[in-house]
């Protein structure tokens, strides 16, 4: 069982879709599909019926740098929040396709506050971009935070939410992003494969369509201008797209509030135990979607025997947090009997090396 942050546990549901011929896609069906699917996530993700999602088959990394490329060129200035390895993914973009960048760093165990957001206030940045969640950490940044920053200062709001849409409370209308990142393998719970872009009317009218893309398989005019038909102008992950709609149509059922509300309330009965257990949880504002689980040390090793000895499998972390910190995963088909497993299992294994 994965307890991780993408792939994930996926449903029943999408499994049986998963187990089907894929259907050959150049068909008025397989478009009226892929718009009424568009409609439907655009009113979950509370993106505006002028804006467009781009439908991309890449993993989030290459959604992200398809923001870049096709949002930003010479004469921007961004501000980057990186507070950890995704945060600096950002940046590595922004320097590899000469956008003029400077960066926010966040310390490990400090949340984003308004006072590190002072120094660039009326500076003449065009964009922030941040990846709200960082999950390599499980940190969750304050949107309203950013959104007001970036409305003060005449700012685009690009959100990498690869780590927190449907987990965490993400409406583009209400906190003004104008660019919105997810994936397919995370709180959708789909296969890996496919990543998507929804962009506001004012991003695509003043920035996507003035700029010259120089790479034709991210363009997104191309992408847009093929899904006036429900159709990409490239092969995608077909079978991830019959994927996408199913579980669209279920989360549409079942609404936005109540989604989120249920992740809140899984993330929240494990951290209580968690707790109890005496194992400890950095300070700082989590998102749902994860839980970063403090070790005195032997947190990989604890990593390992979960996966080898009993199929459980959690997310290690890297660099100097590797003995430090496991994070674990609440997104996809998980209920509060699993974490049961997963803290007896983990809890017998960390007294082993603790002796």
């Amino acid at each position: 069982m994965k307890f991780t942050v993408g792939p994930v546990e996926m449903y029943e549901e999408t499994l049986k879709l998963r187990g089907e011929q894929i259907p050959y896609f150049r068909t008025s069906e397989f478009g009226e599909m892929m718009l009424r699917t568009d409609g439907r996530l655009k009113e979950l993700i509370g993106c505006e019926k002028e804006g467009q999602i781009v439908y991309l088959t890449a993993s989030g990394t290459g959604a992200m740098e398809s923001v870049v490329i096709n949002c930003f060129d010479g004469r921007d200035k961004v501000l980057v929040i990186n507070g950890g390895s995704f945060g600096a993914r950002f940046s590595s973009l922004c320097g590899i396709h000469r956008i003029n960048h400077e960066e926010i760093k966040v310390p490990f165990e400090k949340d984003l506050e308004e006072n590190m957001l002072t120094a660039y206030e009326n500076a003449g940045y065009t964009a922030l971009l941040v990846n709200i969640n960082e999950t390599s950490l499980g940190k969750l940044y304050d949107i309203n935070l950013l959104s007001q920053f970036c409305k003060r200062n005449n700012m685009y709001l690009i959100v990498d939410a690869i780590g927190s849409l449907f987990m965490d409370e993400i409406d583009m209308k209400k906190t003004g992003i104008d660019g919105l990142i997810f994936s397919s393998q995370k709180a959708l719970s789909l296969a890996p494969g496919m990543s998507y872009v929804a962009l506001s009317k004012k991003l695509l009218e003043e920035r996507v369509y003035d700029i010259e893309t120089k790479c034709m398989y991210l363009d997104f005019k191309d992408h847009i201008k093929n899904f006036e038909r429900g159709q990409t102008p490239f092969t995608p992950a077909v079978g991830i797209c019959y994927e996408l709609s199913n579980m669209v149509d279920r989360l549409y059922e079942k609404g936005i509030e109540k989604i989120v509300n249920e992740k809140r309330d899984l993330a929240s009965g494990f951290r209580r135990k968690v707790k109890d257990y005496g194992f400890a949880i950095p300070e700082y504002r989590l998102s749902n979607a994860l839980t970063p689980v403090l070790f005195k040390d032997h947190a990989y090793d604890v990593y390992v025997e979960l996966k080898d000895r009993y199929n459980l499998i959690v997310n290690p972390s890297g660099g100097e947090y590797a003995n430090r910190m496991l994070r674990i995963g609440h997104m996809g088909n998980l209920k509060p009997s699993d974490y049961e497993e997963l803290l007896e299992k983990m809890i017998g294994l960390y007294k082993e090396y603790d002796r």
